[in-house]
Formats: structure tokens, sequence, C-alpha cells
């Protein structure tokens, strides 16, 4: 197995890739395209559409809040019980990855002003298409600061790859990186399909939720022995 340090790195390095490889293509446009019509300028999903909007939006935020509330109240109250004994790094960086993971993120998003799919000037909106590491020209700097990158809604949902730390055996570790996903994707198609995140800044938060959990894991092996 990989060490946790080795994984940060290797972690960073995909991250940096992905960020540039997606800055100098036009795949996000590629792949954006299939969730919009261009003849009724819209996008395919309105946001508020029901039960779209509950399953994927509300509801999925409000189970997330509660699991992570659970484990917390399990961490604080049960310390003594042998099972959590058994389970307390694995349920401290859940917990910690819960509240980090959403945090940074939404933290780099109020900084990147970087604009949603339905922003830019291709799908019907006012601004032009940047890099992360660019800056607009004078005629869009005074626009209101835009906090799309990366996507925020699904960083709950990958925060869940923590539980991979949580479970013993190699299954559940599988089971639970399966799971995690599938939320977080789920979480992150929605919000391209209503126009919110192109496909770019989905993987970014992917990432950028396993290189925090990796960090999280390295401090807890290393002060909780």
């Amino acid at each position: 197995m990989i060490s946790i340090n080795k994984q940060i790195v290797y972690t960073s390095i995909i991250l940096l890739f992905v960020i540039i490889l997606f800055s100098i293509t036009n795949v996000d446009y590629y792949i954006q395209n299939l969730f919009y019509d261009f003849e009724k300028a819209d996008w395919i999903l309105d946001k508020n559409l029901q039960p779209y909007r509950f399953i994927f939006y509300d509801g999925i935020k409000k189970i997330l809040i509660l699991i992570a509330i659970i484990f917390l109240i399990t961490l604080v109250f049960f310390k003594d019980n042998i099972v959590i004994k058994k389970y307390k790094k694995g349920l401290l960086i859940v917990v910690l990855s819960a509240i980090f993971i959403p945090l940074i993120i939404g933290g780099i998003k109020k900084y990147t002003n970087m604009p949603c799919p339905k922003n830019e000037q291709y799908y019907g909106g006012k601004m032009i298409k940047t890099a992360v590491w660019e800056s607009y020209s004078p005629k869009y700097s005074k626009m209101p600061n835009i906090k799309c990158w990366p996507a925020g809604h699904a960083s709950g949902g990958f925060a869940l790859l923590s539980l991979f730390f949580l479970f013993k055996t190699k299954r559940n570790k599988i089971i639970s990186l399966y799971f995690a996903s599938i939320i977080g994707w789920s979480m992150g198609i929605y919000k391209m399909l209503i126009g919110d995140h192109f496909l770019s800044h989905t993987i970014i938060t992917m990432l950028l939720a396993w290189l925090i959990i990796l960090i999280i894991v390295n401090l807890i092996y290393n002060f909780k022995r």
C-alpha cells in the first residue's frame, strides 16, 4: 500500500494536472453541451423541478449533515464503548472531513471568482471563459464576485470518501469508496444538468476532498497514536 505522504504528493500532482488540462482545453464544453438546449437557450433540467431538487440538493444536504452529527455524537458521548474505541480514529477522520472539506472548498470558492456555465456568454450569460490563474479585463472585473469553482455542493458527498479509513476490511473499504463516489457524483451531475457546474469543477472537488482527507489522516495517525 502506498504511504499517506506519497498519496498526498500524487494526489496534488494529479489535481494540478487536471486544473491545467481543463483550463487550456474545451473538454468542459464538449460535456456541458450535452446538458444545454441551444434552440431553447435553456438547461435540460430546471433547478427548481421536483423531486430532483429535493433528492439531489436539499434532501441530500440534510442527510449528510445528519450523518455528520450522528458520527460526532457517537464519538463524544460513546467514546468509552469498546466498539467505538476500536473505530475511534476512523470516526474522528470522518467527522473532521465532514467539517473541513465543505469549509475549505467553500472558502476557496469565495476567492476564485470563476463563472458557472450559466454565467458564461457561450450559454447566454455575461462572463467570458477564464482560467483560475487569470484576471478579468476591466470590463468584467467590476461585476459581482462569482462563487462557482470548485463545486461546493458535491463536497459534502465526497467527504464520505473518508469512510475508507473507518472500515477495517478491504471489502468494506472498497464499498465505502463506491458509495461515496456515487453520492458525490450524483450531486455533481445534478449541478451540471442545471448549469451550475462544469465537469472539471466536480472532478477538482473530488480530488481536493481526497487530498484534505489524506492530510487529516496523516495528522491523526501522527498525533493520535
